[in-house]
């Protein structure tokens, strides 16, 4: 019956839908009130039915919103462009109109509970400097059954098919999850001589070796058979979608675990939305709105993927102990040799612990002492690796001179 519970929740979300569309509507002709009149009982009405409105997640990707950037002391226009899509995901182009040519740059984004929006941020840095491309991932929810499945080689094989869409001398970033993938198709590149191998990898805050100082969530993925999160955790999605009956781990169910983790907070940050709508304090209420936009934004897991990096990079340690495959064949990280490499990791980090990612610098004994640099930045936890100031001001200036001087 666990199978069933995305269908049930999605019932629910329908069923409950004219509560929450009625609450927008009331909200609307409310707000054409005269301003004489909203007094405190009305201003208290609209921040009530304004959170009834936002009770439902959203599986839709919210947008990038990047619609400048400066380079030097000039502002370019960005407009999106795919590069190129498959079924589960494009290759997404921040095309600055008429601005001088810059390093090419894959940004590899995490295929977990949150699109690749989550990375807004770390793009509108990357842009100053740099021609970004993305892995834009697709909902696995509006992805039809015939579309096949999607497992970890796939993920692999995406990057290596984007980079050769990208030409030579690109080069890869990843964050998070999909170290391991990137790792793995430099190395596959390498050994095949590919023209499009990457000019250089930058590994951040990634899961390269979960043996070492395991967190939490290592422990918790460690703790259980795989038979277990197949059977407590992957549902079929619903009827009502295009990707109707395909396996995920869904979205709803992963949020539901960040959130229960941090649950008096979220509680504490939706009471002051409504104190700051009250008051009238717009700019304080649209900062917790557009975080929780992006919050409940979410995106399921292709089943296969999912319970294959479980399995693969959490429980069985297949790329640091040399018993990774892709296709089946060996993936071997000694091959990757004229490429610059990079690690990134973050001194607090409580999801991907130090030494996790500087493991890759052990594992690719082929690059040269001279084209390797790692960076431990001091103060900062999982996301402030490439999110917010220290990001922005101490560990971007170290990623771009490393790009530009193998550029």
């Amino acid at each position: 019956m666990t199978s069933l519970l995305y269908q049930a929740y999605q019932n629910h979300t329908d069923l409950t839908e004219p509560w929450r569309s009625g609450a927008l509507q009331a909200l609307k002709y409310l707000n054409l009130l005269p301003q004489g009149m909203s007094d405190k009982f009305f201003r208290r009405l609209a921040a009530a039915l304004e959170l009834i409105s936002r009770t439902s997640l959203t599986y839709s990707r919210p947008a990038y919103g990047i619609d400048r950037v400066t380079v030097g002391n000039r502002e370019y226009e960005v407009t999106e462009e795919v590069a190129f899509a498959t079924p589960f995901g494009s290759l997404l182009h921040f095309k600055k109109e008429n601005a001088p040519e810059q390093p090419r740059m894959l940004l590899v984004a995490p295929m977990s509970g949150h699109f690749a929006t989550l990375l807004r941020g770390t793009v509108q840095t990357l842009l100053q400097d740099h021609d970004v491309y993305i892995t834009d991932w697709h909902n696995p929810r509006d992805i039809p059954l015939r579309d096949g499945r999607f497992g970890l080689d796939d993920y692999t094989e995406h990057l290596i098919t984007f980079l050769d869409k990208l030409g030579p001398r690109a080069h890869m970033v990843a964050i998070c999850q999909p170290s391991v993938s990137a790792l793995a198709a430099a190395a596959i590149m390498s050994e095949d001589n590919h023209p499009s191998r990457p000019a250089t990898l930058t590994l951040m805050a990634g899961p390269i070796d979960t043996r070492i100082q395991p967190t939490k969530v290592n422990q918790f993925a460690k703790s259980k058979p795989i038979k277990w999160f197949e059977t407590n955790l992957i549902n079929y999605v619903p009827v009502q979608c295009k990707g109707a009956f395909r396996q995920v781990y869904p979205g709803f169910v992963q949020l539901t675990a960040f959130v229960s983790m941090n649950l008096e907070r979220h509680i504490k940050q939706h009471m002051d939305l409504a104190n700051h709508l009250a008051r009238g304090e717009t700019e304080k209420a649209e900062t917790i709105k557009n975080f929780y936009d992006e919050y409940f934004a979410v995106m399921d897991l292709p089943a296969e993927f999912y319970l294959e990096t479980v399995r693969d990079v959490f429980q069985e340690h297949v790329l640091p102990q040399g018993k990774m495959t892709f296709r089946g064949r060996p993936v071997n990280p000694t091959a990757i040799k004229r490429m610059g490499l990079m690690t990134v990791e973050g001194e607090k980090d409580d999801i991907c612990s130090v030494g996790q990612t500087l493991a890759a610098q052990e594992l690719c004994t082929g690059v040269r002492a001279y084209r390797r640099v790692h960076h431990l930045q001091a103060g900062v936890g999982h996301y402030g690796v490439f999110s917010g100031r220290r990001w922005n001001n101490e560990i971007y200036p170290l990623l771009r001179d490393f790009v530009h001087v193998n550029a």
